[in-house]
Parts: C-alpha cells; structure tokens; sequence
C-alpha cells in the first residue's frame, strides 16, 4: 500500500519554518515512515514540472509557509492548491503576512530603489532593477515579478488550516501533523493551537498586577530585566495579553517580552487594533502631553503592533495615492 504523500513549499520567507520542521529531531521519524515527503524545495530537488504532472488532489497536505511576495510565489501555490487536498499555511508570513508583510508601508518601486541602487554596498548608477523580462543574445529571460503587495496566503488561495508562530513551535508542529496523520481534525478553517492567550499560561502571571498602570516604557536594552516579574509590569512592551499561546513562553523564560508570533486568538480581527489598545488602556496618563510623552517611548508602532500582521489586518498596509489622481 503506497504512502500518504504530502508537501512543504516556502515562498517569502526566511527559511525558519522548514528549520523548524528539521527541529522535530527524533519526532520526525514516525513522519517519515508514515508519509511520503513529494515536494520540499529545502531538502530535495524538485522541477515544477513534476508538480504539475500529478493528479488533482494527489498530496494529501501541503504545508506552504512564507507570505506570496511575486508572481511566482502565486503562480506555484496556485498549482500546490489544485494538487493537494488540504493546504495549511505554516507559520507567521503565510498565515499573517509576517516580516515580509512590512513591505505594505512602502511602495514597490521605493523598495527596488532602495534594495538595488541606496544601499551603501550598492554600485550601480544607472539605477539598474530587475525586470520581468529581458533580451540577450541568447534569448529572453524571464524574472518572476515583485507584486505590489504582500499577500497572505489565503489571500491568494483558499486555506484549509493554520499553524502559527515564527516559526511554529515543535510541538504544535507535531500536534498538527498527527492530527492528518490520524484523521482528527478539527472544523475547517481553524488554527491548529490553543484558542487562549499567552498570558494565561505565561511562568510570570501570578506577578501580574491586578490593576495595572505603566507610567513609561522601557526597551530591553534600557533596564536590567527581573528574572521573575510580569515583563509588562516592569514597563516593557510585552504583548502576550493579545498574543495566542501555544510556544511555551519561549520569549519570556528568556527573559525578553513577546512579539506577538503566533498572532490574534480565534475572536480577535485585527492584532495590531487589539495589541495597541490593550496597551494604550495601560497609560498611566492624564493629559494629553503625558499621553503623547509615552507614545513616543514607543518606538516604530507599526513594527511594534503589526511586525507578523500587516497584510491580514483590516487595513493591509499603506494607502499610497497614485501619481496625478486628485486627493
């Protein structure tokens, strides 16, 4: 009887989610055994042929991480959605548009500029970018093209299940996989981790205040950081309050505040609206200067609020107003 096949595909990404799966160690061996792996440009050749040629719906699972940033990001997921029964976006980047997504505050053309012609390491003065299509002598070469924005990936494709984090956590990884491997699978759209937030299972929440105020914030390298108190109480941007749990306080028994990886719990819409206003009703403020006094302290609040979440929030990003139309 022939293996179960599945597939792992990455698009715009870093690569810590197909580091993540290597990161099962010994937990991967029953995977292995139980599936035949098909398609995972990380650790095996592959053409985009042999996708095409499969049938319909062949692959069982195809665990796609990275959010779609160019034409060929799309063009293969499109394929990977025809060939697969289920697809999970897999981490941070495909299920919220991730790091990537913080291109959604700058135009395409201010980034080619930027990333092939400003940079200090950059020699290039006739501000050369690269370009879908291009003659040479031995032909035409084709690039795959930047899109205007970031897209998650059920922006692109329809999605069938999520496994956040950045990347996600071994055991939710292991989770998620035994529940394909053994056909307990939860409704269709859902998130494969806990439906609660961080702070209910964070070590430090028994120092929480009841009441709590901040009368400023700090950033990690401007305080010496208790080993034992609520991070949020000493005034650090901690945004486990908003975040779902799910990756062992890994942050916090490090010491260091939660970023929000693993993004909303199932009833919030929009991260970046729920972490900022959890965090502005903590203002220990009257006026509006002290107001305006502590938001300073919060440097980059795009990056703060929406580091994983941009492109899947309610605003995606920033509206830029196109040369010549009226304002």
């Amino acid at each position: 009887m022939s293996k179960p096949k599945v597939g792992f595909y990455w698009c715009a990404s870093c690569g810590g989610c197909d580091e993540a799966v290597v990161d099962l160690a010994e937990n991967i061996l029953p995977v292995v055994e139980a599936v035949d792996i098909a398609v995972w440009p990380v650790a095996m050749d592959f053409k985009r042929s042999d996708v095409e040629d499969m049938q319909d719906g062949e692959m069982v699972v195809t665990f796609i991480n990275g959010a779609i940033r160019n034409s060929e990001d799309r063009e293969i997921v499109e394929i990977l959605r025809e060939k697969s029964k289920y697809i999970v976006a897999f981490g941070s980047c495909a299920h919220l548009g991730g790091v990537p997504g913080m291109g959604n505050l700058c135009t395409r053309e201010s980034i080619l500029e930027c990333s092939y012609s400003e940079t200090p390491s950059s020699v290039n003065p006739e501000k050369v970018c690269p370009q879908g299509e291009i003659k040479v002598p031995e032909g035409v070469l084709t690039l795959p093209v930047l899109n205007e924005r970031v897209l998650t990936l059920d922006q692109t494709i329809p999605v069938d299940y999520y496994l956040p984090g950045c990347p996600p956590p071994v055991a939710l990884i292991v989770e998620g996989v035994t529940a394909f491997l053994t056909n307990q699978l939860p409704p269709k759209g859902s998130v494969l981790g806990p439906k609660h937030s961080l702070c209910l299972d964070c070590p430090r929440k028994d120092t929480k205040p009841e009441n709590m105020l901040i009368k400023e914030f700090k950033r990690p390298h401007e305080t010496e950081i208790d080993l034992e108190t609520c991070l949020l109480a000493q005034g650090l941007l901690c945004l486990g309050p908003a975040t779902r749990s799910g990756c062992g306080a890994a942050c916090i028994n490090g010491n260091m505040p939660c970023t929000g990886c693993l993004g909303p719990t199932d009833q919030v819409k929009d991260y970046g609206a729920k972490a900022l206003s959890g965090i502005a009703s903590l203002f220990e403020a009257e006026t509006d200067a002290e107001i305006a006094r502590m938001a300073d302290r919060i440097v980059d609040p795009a990056g703060t609020f929406y580091r994983y979440s941009l492109p899947g929030s309610l605003f995606q990003g920033k509206v830029f107003q196109k040369e010549g139309a009226r304002s």
